[in-house]
């Protein structure tokens, strides 16, 4: 699910967020965040959360922050609309995301579980 969230400019603090957008990918989750600097430029925050697990077995989440700013959206664009285009021409790239990937289960018999 995917979410939007617009603030008001108006009375916002430096660096307070004016735009965030979150996308669920899979186990990754995407946070898209615009904020201002304090003479109201905005920059873009891009933050990727994964969940892990410690060994005893307690949930964590690592993550991942890009700070774009506004100087580099071109390059940053282009270099992201070369690099997908390239996987998109040289990989199987639509029918792995219309995959579903599904646990490979084998058929067991109760029968098979008795101890021998």
């Amino acid at each position: 699910m995917d979410s939007t969230e617009r603030r008001d400019g108006n009375d916002r603090n430096p660096n307070e967020e004016v735009f965030s957008k979150v996308v669920r990918a899979g186990k990754r989750t995407y946070f898209f965040d615009v904020k201002a600097t304090r003479r109201g430029d905005y920059y873009l925050t891009i933050t990727e959360s994964k969940k892990r697990f410690d060994n005893d077995g307690r949930a964590r989440y690592e993550k991942h922050k890009i700070f774009l700013y506004k100087e580099d959206f071109e390059k940053f664009a282009d270099g992201l609309t070369e690099s997908v285009g390239f996987i998109k021409e040289n990989q199987a790239f639509e029918e792995f995301i219309h995959e579903e990937k599904q646990p490979e289960f084998s058929n067991v018999e109760f029968e098979d579980l008795s101890t021998q």
